[in-house]
């Protein structure tokens, strides 16, 4: 019998490709998509992608989404107390197995395992480890096709916001990029590939750069109390649905 269970959606490409091999592999039975947003922007957390989009996607993919809402500047321990409730609402609804699109962050992961481990809810990582380069490659040439919607300007030049993941865009990545951004360097929006029915039609528009400062709780951070190692200046290329 398939487990149960839900996909952390970032939109990007590292949920497409973990979806996609969890299809692949059988084990598990992909039922619903869970995606924070960001209730100060009504987009994606990280990502900065339109609703309307996001909602695209769910209907492509045949599947129910679960939206998260948070605060822009949710402390981390708000953010554990919303998580913990939503994660107990999928335990009952028979969800025993969440999947993550992750690769290569230690800190993350055991995080994501400990917090799931207290609820019941057991941590899912199709991509861990593997070669990004590699699993970058794959991705194009299985048929998925995505677009940089945020660049991290702190890591990555603006000029690679908007450009499409091909050969090219892995080509001219400067060699201390991670070709999967698995740094935070860049972020992605899948508007095509295997795991969809229909691709998604939309149009560029206007390019805006922002910047964030951390939530004053810096001390509930799992992962840093340093707020100098904080990566606030960001560059986001919007996405309207056609």
């Amino acid at each position: 019998m398939m487990k149960k269970a839900y996909l952390n959606w970032s939109s990007g490409k590292d949920a497409a490709l973990a979806f996609y091999k969890v299809k692949q592999d059988g084990e598990y039975s992909v039922q619903k998509l869970v995606t924070t947003v960001n209730t100060e922007f009504n987009r994606i957390s990280m990502h900065g992608v339109r609703l309307e989009l996001l909602q695209k996607q769910a209907a492509c993919l045949d599947l129910q989404l679960q939206q998260i809402e948070l605060n822009g500047e949710v402390s981390m321990e708000n953010y554990n107390e919303i998580m913990t409730i939503e994660t107990n609402n999928l335990l009952d609804e028979g969800f025993t197995h969440s999947i993550f699109g992750d690769i290569f962050l230690e800190d993350l992961k055991r995080y994501r395992e400990n917090q799931l481990e207290e609820i019941g809810v057991q941590a899912v990582f199709p991509l861990w480890k593997q070669d990004t380069k590699k699993l970058l490659e794959e991705f194009i040439a299985t048929g998925f096709k995505a677009i940089v919607v945020c660049v991290n300007t702190n890591k990555l030049d603006k000029s690679y916001c908007g450009r499409i993941l091909d050969q090219s865009f892995l080509k001219d990545l400067p060699k201390d990029v991670d070709p999967c951004g698995e740094n935070g360097e860049f972020h992605t929006f899948v508007f095509d590939g295997p795991i969809f029915n229909e691709p998604i039609k939309f149009k560029k528009g206007e390019m805006v750069e922002r910047s964030y400062k951390p939530a004053e709780e810096s001390d509930n951070n799992c992962f840093s109390n340093d707020q100098k190692s904080w990566d606030t200046s960001f560059v986001y290329c919007d996405l309207l649905l056609e």
